[in-house]
């Protein structure tokens, strides 16, 4: 069996040889892959019956094979050969699909899978290609600003690592920038590592700038083949500060100069269209022919209203170049009179005005404790509701801020009045009696039983609202009581008195209204009973004279019976009437 098996391995050793140099077989395939990727080769062959094994080699640039691969059909065993480039980084499949790990540019070769038999070696040739996606573009090396009408560098684009090499097109604004003589100016660059012989492109940009170009955006991008096919890859946007030389000067109020007021600080603020901007400026204020020298900015403190007039201001080196503006101070004056705190008595009359001085049209709201009234207030003839806090606001609208306002706080005084009403609960089993009492301050109320003096403590009181409150307490009297209602605040003390009729005796109830019928004070009723004892003494008196002119008339009539009285009869009446007048 030995001398049997010499000859079979001399033959496929032959057809080996054979093979590497006559190269027969299919066409070859091409395989793409990504830098760092796994590298994927099937077989392209039909496995024979007779198959003995598998073998996938590599040619060199001279067309000398490396054999990397073996897989026998019989004993399903797999060897890889010694090749330090490829070493961990094979696998052979049982299709003899083969595939190498971490895909290199150096992998970029034509392999060849072989399947042999006895008598004969098949072919399928593939060359594999390696693309690597190169690093975002960046610019670098950017210009700090750019001038008008001078040629500068802009900066340069950098893509690296590229396989194979790429290329860079600069954009201003997303539209391709051509080179231009004397305006666009572009050098492009490669260079390749020698060990992972990677591109990294580099293409700088000179560029003579316009005011045109004040924040318009630079990018660049680079175009590179992958394993689908072209690619581009844009770079992130860049600004470049663009120098021009100033063309006009602006001025400017700060605040907003319709809404200067008194008291305000001003800031005047010079400005240059240039870049960068002009620092220094004459300021020219009113009245005032020579210009002081500062920086961009001129302040006036604590403003009044004779600030208002013309503001200018100039380059201090082209003071022909110069800017403008009308300033108006707003004020606004309000004088409320009276004003503060006021006491008046109720039923006085009290003249109130507002006046306003203001630059323009002002605004004028009156308010009473909170509430916007419709009209300013005049009072002829005071009430208690017409206490309260006043205020006189007035503003002007266009300008933040500008408000007056003035206070009265009004006070109504009276002395107390005294109402006192009587009503039967319809059961009949009570009856209600109500003292309304009127005043301000408000009056304390206090309930007595007239000729025992009791007082009376339990009330019920209303609330006290515009210088009115009423207190009432429920009673059942078994007999006849006289009830004194007693109102006092700080002017004066109040009395008065109202007969209640026992449960059992019906009586007229009085309408439960504030009249100014039957209120009492205490000195009215002092009056009240001196005037009696006056009118008695006076009655007296008439009666005594009365008497003493009937006893005279008396002794005359005796002597003139016939001439002065009538008859009998008459004599008897004026006896009669004259014994009423005694009596």
């Amino acid at each position: 069996m030995a001398s049997q098996a010499a000859p079979s391995c001399r033959l496929v050793f032959c057809l080996l040889i054979a093979a590497a140099v006559l190269r027969p077989g299919l066409g070859w395939d091409t395989v793409n892959s990504a830098y760092g990727d796994t590298i994927i080769m099937p077989c392209r062959l039909s496995v024979p019956q007779n198959l003995m094994f598998g073998k996938w080699k590599y040619e060199k640039p001279d067309g000398s094979p490396v054999f990397i691969a073996f897989r026998s059909s019989t004993k399903k065993s797999v060897q890889y050969d010694d090749v330090p480039e490829y070493k961990d980084r094979l696998s052979l499949s049982e299709n003899y699909t083969l595939s190498i790990s971490n895909a290199r540019i150096s992998d970029e070769k034509r392999f060849v899978c072989m399947l042999v038999t006895e008598d004969n070696v098949f072919e399928a040739p593939t060359i594999v290609k390696v693309f690597k996606q190169p690093s975002k573009p960046e610019i670098v090396s950017k210009a700090p600003f750019l001038e008008t009408e001078q040629l500068k560098k802009l900066g340069d684009c950098i893509s690296k690592d590229s396989y194979p090499d790429g290329n860079i097109t600069w954009y201003r604004s997303g539209k391709v920038l051509q080179p231009l003589e004397g305006a666009v100016v572009i050098i492009f660059q490669k260079q390749m590592d020698p060990v992972t012989q990677l591109y990294t492109m580099t293409s700088s940009l000179e560029y003579k700038t316009t005011k045109a170009d004040l924040h318009v955006p630079f990018t660049c991008s680079v175009t590179y083949y992958g394993p689908s096919g072209q690619k581009t890859v844009h770079s992130e946007q860049a600004v470049f500060d663009i120098y021009y030389p100033t063309e006009q000067v602006t001025i400017q109020v700060l605040p907003p100069k319709n809404a200067i007021k008194e008291g305000d600080n001003i800031t005047l603020k010079c400005l240059g269209n240039g870049n960068p901007p002009p620092q220094e400026f004459l300021f020219y204020l009113p009245g005032q022919p020579e210009g002081i020298r500062g920086s961009n900015t001129y302040t006036l403190t604590d403003v009044r209203r004779n600030a208002t007039g013309d503001y200018k201001c100039s380059l201090i080196d082209k003071r022909s170049m110069i800017a403008s503006t009308a300033i108006t101070v707003h004020y606004l004056d309000l004088s409320l009179n009276p004003s503060g705190e006021v006491t008046k008595q109720i039923g006085d009359a009290l003249p109130v005005s507002c006046t306003i001085s203001a630059s323009r049209n002002a605004t004028v709201v009156w308010m009473k404790d909170n509430v916007r009234l419709r009209s300013s207030p005049s009072f002829s003839s005071l009430h208690y509701q017409d206490a309260g806090n006043y205020v006189c606001e007035t503003a002007l609208q266009e300008v933040e801020g500008l408000k007056k306002r003035e206070s009265l706080t009004l006070i109504v005084e009276g002395k107390p009045q005294i109402k006192m009403t009587k009503k039967t609960d319809p059961s009949g089993l009570s009856k209600t009696i109500i003292c309304h009492v009127e005043g301000f301050p408000k009056p304390a109320i206090q309930w007595t039983i007239t000729g025992s003096g009791s007082v009376i403590n339990q009330t019920e009181e209303s609330p006290y609202i515009n210088g009115r409150y009423y207190s009432k307490i429920i009673i059942s009297p078994e007999e006849n009581v006289t009830l004194t209602c007693t109102a006092e605040n700080q002017l004066e003390r109040t009395v008065n008195s109202l007969n209640v009729s026992a449960i059992s005796i019906p009586e007229h109830d009085e309408a439960d209204e504030i009249s100014d019928e039957n209120r009492e004070k205490v000195n009215d009723q002092a009056k009240l009973i001196v005037g009696i004892v006056v009118g008695l003494l006076l009655a007296a008196l008439v009666a005594g004279v009365v008497y003493w002119l009937y006893m005279k008339k008396s002794k005359t009539a005796s002597k003139h019976v016939n001439k002065e009285l009538g008859n009998q009869e008459e004599n008897k009446k004026l006896e009669e009437n004259n014994h009423k007048t005694e009596a």
